[in-house]
């Protein structure tokens, strides 16, 4: 069960801190939930048939990629939902590093990397985060640059 999240964070742009760092509580992905999802939502024979993923170039069932962004998202908000977020605008330089398979342990990691006023909006702010996905390795598996309005305090 997802936490419901806070409609009025109270960290706003300012708040931000350049170089800042956040890291999630582990979440372990289970076969049945690469499952669920495959068969809901991605259902390429590597994500949803255990014999036939066998065959596969990962010669087991592994996690749809966008399983793996949506487990980043549940877990992100447990470290960033404090941020009042207006609205993600763009991602840059996605990349699915590494496959997950069942029992692997993920954290979500973010960095901001710069920040910086809205030209047309002065109630808003923009900033830049690095965000990464590792498993119980220390590998990376997910990774991507995000964009994303956030509130000001009153200006």
């Amino acid at each position: 069960m997802l936490e419901k999240i806070d409609p009025h964070p109270e960290r706003k742009w300012e708040d931000l801190e350049v170089g800042e760092e956040s890291r999630s509580s582990p979440l372990t992905i289970t076969e049945q939930d690469m499952l669920d999802f495959a068969h809901r939502y991605d259902p390429q024979y590597f994500h949803s048939d255990q014999e036939a993923a066998k065959d596969s170039l990962f010669g087991e069932l592994v996690a749809s990629g966008l399983h793996t962004a949506a487990l980043w998202r549940v877990m992100d908000h447990e470290v960033n939902g404090n941020i009042d977020w207006v609205c993600g605008v763009q991602w840059d330089e996605v990349r699915w590093r590494h496959a997950v398979r069942a029992g692997d342990t993920l954290v979500a990691c973010s960095r901001v990397l710069s920040k910086r006023l809205s030209a047309s909006r002065p109630r808003i702010g923009l900033a830049n985060l690095e965000h990464w996905v590792e498993n119980q390795h220390g590998t990376v598996v997910f990774s991507f640059i995000s964009t994303a309005l956030v509130y000001r305090r009153a200006v």
